[in-house]
């Protein structure tokens, strides 16, 4: 019985895998049926994380030096404002919260948040005084904020020595030298960067310093690759901006327009491009829309500039009330600014020169030259002198301003016609013609107050004597190989007719400044320029042909040469010279159908280094 009872309650080996097969049958259908239904719940963490807030993207953006839109600006000054209210002891909050607020100032063009910045970098930099290179940079970048260049480059040299491999103190640092004419520390600053890090802020920083050395091909391929890496509407918007400046300083006009009004797409916050559009409207012969982008932008972002630019507007139409009433306002926002330890005397005495008492101007732009000696205080200081009277030592800071030897690179129309200008006060015609030429080649709608001047001063002036130098326009179309041989035939042809030609002494300095120009890059000889009175080393006028030719003024030369068309061509005042000898002179070649064959050398990209050149050495 036992073993009957046994045998039934042990089942057969058979039945045994059925069960177990059927028990992972089982699990197997049972992991299906809660795979489905996980499937079908909502995701919860499984899904994407969420994409920033307000408070992060600006962090992220002041922390990087990148624009920040306004509204996300506002957010995170009131979260780390709300924050350091609790924890008065956080130092990397302070700094940003410095950062932020000057980053506001620039973006609303009101410099009451400025002390604001300060107090707060300052508070972080009590709190960690070693190493802090947060609220070093923000320091600097604050200085750059206030056109205190000497300050900034300080603040940033210390901020690289507490950090060398921080890239993002180097674009203040960059600011800096460029405001004090240190291009050749802009340079190294700009390597450095480079070799830490790319993207947009740094390929707009690249495309800056090839403003300055006059290598606008590669500065506008450096721009348009910060625009292409922009992260961010608004940083793409600050990037257009900059590429509108490009496009005007090159004298076009309608390319100009389309970046500004692309940075406005891009942000409508960017109230600095409806100045732009104010200048590139008013160009194109738009002139009522081009009052209202000016009346808005001051309305938005009322910095003294504008305000300068739409009275020389109202002034060039004969609107003599609504142009004082603007440098009124002028006055005011410098007074306003200075309150709040922002540095203006640059602008104030460009203004005085053109507007005011001359003798202030001078007086002005002779203290900001001792602090600041850029090319751009070089020429207004040049022009202020030029504008008292004292056209000698004028033309010292003129060629400074134009000669790329002393670090005056920059293809500018004004500066060109602040020295032609000069040259004409003293008699030096052909230099004088040669340069006022130049400006309207560059821009010819740099000014709506000075073109008109320029081309009164080219007809008063007429044409080169039959036979003079400035006749011969094939000097720069020679291989390089035979430079040196067509200098020394033009300067030989210059003595011999010196002696033969009625008005001798005319005509052997108009020789004697035209002689040098054979080809870019030879070399050439000087003329004393009158007077000790200028900077020191400044006592030459550079040689004919080279103001602001850079390595590819050949190119421009040929350029040059070819009959003007289109916007450059000289309708109240009889025509441009077109054929300059060697061409050197810097006058781009914006000319009708062939603004193409710009002065770029081949090859060159945005980031090639630049070539080594007399603009290495500091002035002053």
């Amino acid at each position: 019985m036992e073993s009957s009872v046994e045998t039934e309650a042990a089942p057969a080996p058979g039945r045994r895998h059925v069960t177990v097969r059927r028990a992972l049958i089982g699990a197997v259908v049972g992991c299906a049926v809660l795979g489905g239904v996980l499937m079908v719940l909502p995701p919860g963490r499984q899904g994407p994380p969420p994409a920033p807030g307000p408070v992060a993207r600006a962090a992220t953006a002041v922390g990087t030096g990148t624009p920040a839109s306004l509204p996300d600006l506002a957010a995170l000054i009131g979260d780390r404002e709300a924050h350091l209210r609790a924890h008065p002891g956080d130092v990397e909050s302070w700094a940003v919260l410095g950062a932020a607020y000057v980053e506001r100032g620039e973006r609303t063009a009101r410099p009451r948040y400025y002390p604001r910045a300060e107090k707060a970098l300052r508070t972080s930099l009590r709190a960690r005084p070693r190493g802090n290179a947060q609220a070093l940079g923000g320091l600097a970048r604050l200085a750059v904020a206030r056109n205190d260049f000497r300050a900034a480059r300080s603040w940033g040299e210390d901020a690289v020595a507490a950090a060398p491999r921080r890239w993002t103190v180097y674009p203040a640092l960059i600011d800096a030298y460029r405001g004090l004419g240190d291009h050749k520390a802009a340079r190294r600053a700009r390597d450095r960067l480079v070799s830490l890090r790319s993207g947009s802020p740094v390929s707009a920083r690249v495309g800056l310093v090839h403003r300055d050395d006059g290598r606008r091909e590669d500065a506008a391929a450096a721009l348009a690759d910060s625009v292409a890496r922009a992260s961010t509407p608004s940083e793409r918007a600050v990037r257009l901006l900059a590429v509108g400046e490009l496009a005007w300083e090159r004298g076009e006009p309608a390319e100009s327009l389309r970046a500004y009004e692309a940075a406005l797409r891009a942000d409508s916050d960017e109230h600095a491009a409806l100045a732009g559009q104010g200048r590139a409207l008013a160009a194109l012969g738009r002139v009522s829309e081009a009052l209202r982008s000016y009346q808005s932008a001051l309305a938005k972002r009322p910095l003294p500039q504008y305000a300068l630019e739409l009275g020389e507007l109202y002034e060039s139409l004969g609107m003599g009330g609504a142009a004082r009433a603007q440098y009124d306002v002028l006055r005011e926002r410098v007074r306003a600014e200075a309150a709040e330890g922002v540095n203006d005397e640059l602008l104030l005495g460009r203004f005085e020169a053109d507007h005011g008492d001359a003798a202030t101007a001078v007086r002005r732009l002779r203290a900001e030259w001792r602090r600041h000696p850029s090319v751009a205080v070089a020429d207004a200081l040049g022009w202020a002198l030029h504008r008292s009277g004292a056209h000698e030592e004028a033309l010292g800071f003129a060629a400074r301003a134009t000669d790329k030897e002393h670090g005056g690179g920059v293809r500018s129309a004004l500066y060109a016609y602040h020295r032609g200008a000069v040259e004409r006060a003293l008699g030096r015609t052909g230099a004088a013609r040669r340069h006022l030429g130049e400006a309207l080649r560059i821009n010819p709608h740099f000014s709506p107050l000075l073109v008109p001047s320029a081309r009164r001063a080219l007809k008063e002036l007429g044409e080169p004597e039959d036979g003079g130098l400035e006749e011969v326009g094939a000097t720069d179309a020679e291989p390089e190989a035979e430079a040196d041989d067509a200098q020394d035939a033009e300067a030989s042809e210059a003595s011999e007719a010196s002696e033969d030609t009625e008005g001798a002494e005319e005509a052997g300095e108009a020789d004697a400044e035209e002689a040098g120009s054979g080809a870019a890059g030879a070399g050439a000889a000087r003329e004393d320029a009158p007077g000790s009175g200028g900077p020191a080393g400044t006592g030459a006028t550079r040689p004919a042909g080279s103001s602001g030719g850079g390595a590819d003024g050949a190119s421009r030369g040929r350029a040059e040469a070819r009959p003007r068309t289109g916007a450059d061509a000289d309708t109240d005042a009889g025509p441009v010279p077109e054929a300059r000898p060697g061409g050197g002179s810097g006058g781009g070649a914006r000319e009708g159908a062939g603004a193409g064959a710009e002065e770029a050398a081949p090859g060159r990209g945005a980031g090639a280094a630049p070539s080594p050149s007399g603009a290495e050495r500091r002035p002053g």
